[in-house]
Formats: structure tokens, C-alpha cells, sequence
């Protein structure tokens, strides 16, 4: 009977063991994006798991400049980010309208005042984050609660309130727009957003929330800039300078 010399024995299973290491390794960034037809319409759908991926907000880079696209955020964050969008609706400064809080601090204040526009066709809402947990809530109700949370966001109006579609939002209105949105499970930490292919109506895009992605609140982000970065489905959109932006990083 014969043996191999040790270091050999050892080199060959060193290299056994890389390769599976590699056959089972995960990637860095899972896909969390997903096409969707629903509402006779297409739809690209991001789920993020909160126990599994960290949601943040981001708006201004270290220098103060917004950071103002998709593919700048890509750049900072690196592959760790695995799905990003517009997080709802900015002045010509690419400054928030409404509430906005980032990592605990408020740097914009809550709006209750009226006026014109999406934002202002009450009630509005605040999508928000707190450790594991998120939530969507009128603007009223989130004030009731005294969250506290570490990345909030205003927009408006409101899609889907406790299961209701908003009541000033017509079944299928003529204005039609890409749109994106928001909306939280039951769970509270699972976290839907959507963007349409084609412009769409409010009411396609509130019952999708509400029937097809099963969330009993939903808030509408904005429409006409709305875009998606989705390295999963090798997709970077390229919109005018944009505002807040919302984004899932690898924990």
C-alpha cells in the first residue's frame, strides 16, 4: 500500500474546498426587484425584507450637495446596494417638501399646510423606518404616534388608507404617469415599493398596492421622475436631478 506525500494531499483539498466555496457562495447583492403584471398593466416590484436588508434614506452627500441620481448613490454605496428609487417629493433646490429624517435627524420638518399638487391632496402620508420595523400613516395618524423613527419621508397623497383606495383618488382617472410608490405588509417588515413601465392611472396603481401586493397602506412617491435602480435586472435609470432617495443595503 502506498501514500500520498501530505502536502499534496493538503493542496488538493484546498482547492476542493474553494470550489465549494464558490458553488455556494451567495451573492453580495440578492434580487430584490421583480416585473409584475397586475391591474392590466406592467409593473416593476422591489420587496425588501427588513431582517435581511437595512432601508435607509439618503439625500445629501458629506460635501452638502444632494446626491441627485440613482447612479451617484450606486457609486457611493457599491455593490452592497441591492435596489434603489426616488423617496418622494422635492423643490426646485432637489430639497424635501415635507417631513425628512435621516439616520434619527429631522432636517425638514412636517407639512400640514394646503395647497396645490399630489402632495398637497390630503390626506398625504410619511413612510417610515425604525430599526426592523416600517410603517405607512397618514400624515395625522403618524403625528398621533410619536414614532420616532431613524429615516422618515412626507409625500402624497396617500394610495391605499387601512384598506380603503384614497377617496379623492377616481377608479381610473384620465391622468396617467409613471409612478412610484410605497406600501408595508402586515408583518411591518416587509417593504414593497413599485414603479410603472408606462404611465398609469392612480386608481390602476392604488389597487395594485392594495390587491396585488397586499399592503392595507400604500403612499404615492411621485410621478413623471420616477425611476428605478435595480442591478438584479441590470437597471440604472437616468431621470432629471432628483431629491430624496431610498435605497437597500446588505446587513
Amino acid at each position: 500500500m502506498t501514500t500520498r506525500p501530505v502536502h499534496a494531499l493538503l493542496i488538493a483539498f484546498l482547492a476542493l474546498a474553494a470550489v465549494a466555496g464558490r458553488a455556494v457562495a451567495a451573492p453580495a447583492t440578492p434580487d430584490l426587484c421583480r416585473p409584475v403584471e397586475a391591474q392590466g398593466e406592467r409593473f416593476t416590484v422591489c420587496t425588501v425584507d427588513l431582517r435581511r436588508q437595512r432601508l435607509r434614506l439618503f439625500w445629501l452627500q458629506e460635501d452638502g450637495r444632494p446626491y441627485g441620481s440613482l447612479g451617484s448613490l450606486a457609486e457611493t454605496q457599491g455593490a452592497r446596494l441591492g435596489f434603489a428609487m426616488n423617496a418622494g417629493m422635492y423643490d426646485k433646490d432637489q430639497a424635501p417638501v415635507g417631513l425628512y429624517i435621516e439616520d434619527g435627524r429631522e432636517m425638514k420638518r412636517v407639512s400640514t399646510t394646503d395647497g396645490p399638487g399630489n402632495f398637497h391632496l390630503k390626506p398625504n402620508g410619511i413612510f417610515w423606518v425604525k430599526g426592523e420595523r416600517a410603517g405607512v400613516l397618514d400624515t395625522a395618524h403618524y403625528l398621533r404616534a410619536r414614532i420616532r423613527p431613524d429615516y422618515a419621508t412626507q409625500s402624497g397623497p396617500m394610495l391605499v388608507i387601512d384598506g380603503e383606495i384614497h377617496p379623492k383618488i377616481s377608479a381610473d382617472g384620465p391622468s396617467q404617469k409613471i409612478r412610484n410608490g410605497v406600501g408595508v405588509q402586515e408583518d411591518g417588515r416587509t417593504v414593497v415599493f413599485a414603479i410603472s413601465e408606462r404611465p398609469v392611472t392612480f386608481g390602476a396603481f392604488a389597487r395594485l398596492f392594495r390587491d396585488d401586493l397586499g399592503c392595507r397602506n400604500a403612499l404615492f412617491l411621485d410621478g413623471t421622475v420616477s425611476s428605478l435602480y435595480a442591478p438584479g435586472l441590470g437597471r440604472s435609470d437616468i431621470s432629471r436631478p432628483l431629491g430624496p432617495l431610498v435605497g437597500a443595503l446588505a446587513r
